[in-house]
Formats: structure tokens, C-alpha cells, sequence
């Protein structure tokens, strides 16, 4: 196992019948909509791995995400203030997605991003386009 490294992100869980709990990593300036992709993707049944930093470590082939003590269970809601959120503990990653305020391209070529010595899919949305969250679905599933 490789030494935590925290990254400035949101971390989200799914539950998925026959592959169990997977994370995604939300990447992106300040701003962008982590954490209210966060927020929307909880309405759907998600839960909370980590919002504004996450530690991310190596196990294996995989790399796996966890919340620092202090922030365990609670989001920003902004315009609210900080609010309780269902969790998951440890969680597998399995995608990244890199919020950007441009709009993302139609068609894209495949990426990845490396994290702890480990490829990372990634794909880049626009975080408050509305199907967001069926895109972070869509693009999960095809994992």
C-alpha cells in the first residue's frame, strides 16, 4: 500500500450489482461544481467518500480513496454551509472526472491520469450542465 496523498477533490461512491462499490474522483478549480455535482449525485443514491480533499492510495493494481478524519461526513452545500452526507468508507477509484468550465468536447479520445503510480480514466464534463449526473452514470457504466 502507498502512503495516502491527499488530492484537492470530491469523492463520490455507487453501489453496483456484481462489481460493488465504486468511487469517482471529482477534479476541478475552485468553483467548478465538485461539490455540487457532489450534492446531486447524492439525490441519486450515491454516497460520500470525501469532499474538498480526499486521500488517495495504491493497493495493488488499484488505487482506493478515504476522507481525512477531520472532514469524515460532511459536504458543502454552497449558499447553506457544511452538511451531513450518507458515507463509504475506503473505496476502489475507478474514474476520474475533471470538471471544467469550458464546454467539453463532443467526441473525445480516451484519457487517463496517473495517481499514486496508477492509470486513472478520466473524463471531462462540464459540472452544472444539468446531465451531468447521467453522464458520470453513463460513463461509470462502461467501466
Amino acid at each position: 500500500m502507498s502512503t495516502p496523498q491527499p488530492i484537492h477533490a470530491t469523492a463520490m461512491a455507487h453501489w453496483t450489482p456484481g462489481t460493488g462499490w465504486r468511487a469517482i474522483l471529482i477534479t476541478g478549480p475552485s468553483g467548478a461544481g465538485k461539490s455540487d455535482l457532489a450534492l446531486r449525485l447524492l439525490g441519486r443514491g450515491w454516497r460520500l467518500v470525501a469532499d474538498d480533499y480526499v486521500h488517495v492510495f495504491a493497493s495493488g493494481d488499484a488505487l482506493y480513496a478515504t476522507a481525512p478524519e477531520t472532514i469524515t461526513g460532511r459536504i458543502e452545500a454552497r449558499g447553506v454551509g457544511v452538511v451531513d452526507a450518507c458515507v463509504q468508507g475506503v473505496v476502489r477509484l475507478v474514474l476520474e472526472v475533471a470538471l471544467t468550465r469550458a464546454a467539453p468536447e463532443r467526441l473525445p479520445d480516451a484519457e487517463t491520469r496517473t495517481v499514486a503510480g496508477r492509470s486513472l480514466p478520466l473524463v471531462r464534463l462540464a459540472g452544472f450542465e444539468g446531465s451531468a449526473v447521467e453522464k458520470v452514470a453513463a460513463a461509470i457504466a462502461r467501466l
